[in-house]
């Protein structure tokens, strides 16, 4: 039985992932609903009165999520700092009129003062004085962040070490950021929401999707404690843990 959970686990582990997709756990892990329509917000502003006519969405991995919200304005630009995801993302948006560009440094974005009218931005890092920089007058910057909390309940349980923050990371310190820079606060949410996983694969799959928040993650090095998960959902049917997000919406003036 053993053998057999441990060829499963490394399985799912070894699975390629490629761009921001996450199709892959659709019905293995279900996220309870937040607070607000991240995507809802995005269309309403996109396709309501008075659209704006410049966009930029900011890190759109493959452009899995940025595709779903066209038609676009007539000047739409994304960027995405991870060279691999770059053909991706060219391939998916460059036929639905977007340019996608590299950089590597959020203090420094290749585009001309004032050139957006609004800025989108899915869980990427973003520099507020670049923002400001970058952005129109009356323009807006949507956000919808990863907060400081996201995952650590799980990290535990597979008793991994929880890496440092250089920075506190949550709705109050993203807000002042905003504000020093010069933007206008006009919606701010914070929520925790639960998340429920049915199967162990889904974790192995996921925390070697993402690297960073358990480095060198492997199921040899954590086939103990996810056994012992494993264990728990076989018995109770899934294990849930809390999510962490906020969404902040500001203007230029």
């Amino acid at each position: 039985m053993q053998d057999q959970l441990l060829e499963f686990l490394q399985a799912e582990a070894d699975k390629p992932f490629y761009g921001w997709d996450f199709s892959y756990l659709d019905y293995r892990i279900a996220n309870a609903p937040m607070d607000w329509s991240y995507p809802s917000l995005i269309l309403s502003r996109l396709h309501g009165p008075k659209p704006p006519q410049s966009l930029l969405d900011m890190g759109t991995g493959g452009g899995e999520f940025f595709s779903r919200l066209r038609p676009f304005p007539p000047r739409t630009f994304a960027t995405e700092g991870y060279e691999p995801n770059l053909p991706l993302a060219r391939a998916r948006l460059g036929p639905l009129g977007v340019e996608v560009l590299p950089f590597t440094d959020d203090n420094h974005l290749p585009f001309a003062d004032g050139e957006f009218e609004m800025i989108t931005n899915r869980h990427e890092s973003y520099a507020p004085r670049e923002l400001f920089r970058i952005l129109a007058p009356g323009g807006r910057f949507y956000t919808q962040q990863v907060g400081e909390q996201n995952d650590k309940e799980l990290v535990r349980m597979l008793e991994a070490p929880i890496a440092p923050n250089d920075t506190p990371w949550h709705l109050d310190y993203a807000t002042q950021a905003l504000q020093a820079a010069g933007f206008i606060i006009e919606t701010a949410k914070e929520c925790f929401p639960t998340t429920r996983i049915f199967d162990v694969g889904a974790i192995a799959y996921y925390f070697k999707a993402i690297p960073w928040e358990i480095p060198n993650f492997s199921v040899e090095q954590y086939y103990d404690p996810l056994a012992r998960i494993h264990e728990r959902i076989q018995r109770e049917g899934y294990i849930d843990v809390k999510s962490h997000r906020f969404l902040i919406v500001v203007r230029k003036p």
